[in-house]
This record gives structure tokens, C-alpha cells and sequence, in this order.
């Protein structure tokens, strides 16, 4: 007996998926929709490579199964922006070199979009307690902090 495709609302459109409804929300985006924003870290939900928005809140697609994101809207970095028209957060992460090798990146900016949504405006501290659970093994966390605030439209000398 086959399963149901199950629908999915991602980047502002509806895909319909043949996958088991406890496959992890990260498969069915990177191997079915070829979104190959969010990344695979360390499947436990830890790392923040992952980040998707899910109603507009940070998530870890890599341990929420499908069955969890029926009816709900799924935003990934592919959906934020393109390469002529970014969105404010990727252009301020570009204006800030906020990359080295890039593979939390993803994850860094996706969070960094859930934070501005939630809090337009908030101050270094609040910026680095909504990264503190995204990982960044190159140590761009400096300029990291710098594109969430230009992004804010807040300019600060980061401390490190």
C-alpha cells in the first residue's frame, strides 16, 4: 500500500512529497525540493546548520518530522532572497564578510531573520542570545554580530 503524498508549503508554494510523515522536515527539503540551504550538521537539532523558518520562528529542520509542518509556512534561505535582490539580512551579512568556510551560514542568517521579525531592533546582548545556540567552528562571530546589527539598522563595535 502506498502512502499519501503529503503537502508542504515552502517558499511561498505548495509541493506535494512522497515521503513517510516522520521523515525529517531537513530529507524531504534537500533531497526532494534540491533546497540545499539548510545543511546537515549533527542531526540533533544543535548545531543550527539546519535553520528553517517555520511560521516565521528558527527551527531545526534536521528533528521535526513533516507530519509537524502540514498547514504551516516553511521559509528557507532560497525563499529570503535572490542574488539581485537579497533580502536585508543577507546583504548585511555580505557587507560584513560575515563568512569564512560558510556552513553555519544558513543557520546564522535564518535566525538572524526569525530574531528581526520578532525584535526589529535589538541590542548586541539580545543579538548574541539568539545566535548562542548556532555554531560557527571558523570564528566569524565577530562579524557575524556586526550583520545581525547592520541588519538592524544599528551600527556597534563589537566586543569579543
Amino acid at each position: 500500500m502506498t502512502q499519501p503524498a503529503i503537502r508542504l508549503k515552502v517558499n511561498g508554494r505548495i509541493h506535494e512529497v512522497d515521503a513517510a510523515a516522520d521523515t525529517a522536515l531537513l530529507y524531504v527539503l534537500r533531497n526532494d525540493l534540491e533546497l540545499n540551504g539548510p545543511k546537515y550538521g549533527c542531526g540533533l537539532g544543535e548545531c543550527g546548520t539546519c535553520t528553517v523558518l517555520i511560521d516565521g520562528v528558527a527551527a531545526r529542520s534536521c528533528v521535526i518530522p513533516i507530519s509537524g509542518c502540514l498547514n504551516r509556512e516553511i521559509l528557507t534561505l532560497e525563499g529570503l532572497g535572490s542574488p539581485s535582490d537579497p533580502d536585508p539580512v543577507q546583504e548585511a551579512f555580505i557587507r560584513e564578510q560575515a563568512a569564512q568556510c560558510g556552513y553555519c551560514l544558513n543557520g546564522m542568517i535564518m535566525t538572524t531573520k526569525a530574531l528581526l521579525m520578532r525584535n526589529p531592533k535589538p541590542t548586541e546582548a539580545e543579538a548574541r542570545e539568539a545566535l548562542r545556540y548556532n555554531l560557527c567552528r571558523c570564528g566569524a562571530h565577530i562579524e557575524i554580530v556586526r550583520a545581525v546589527m547592520r541588519a538592524a539598522g544599528r551600527t556597534v563595535e563589537v566586543q569579543d
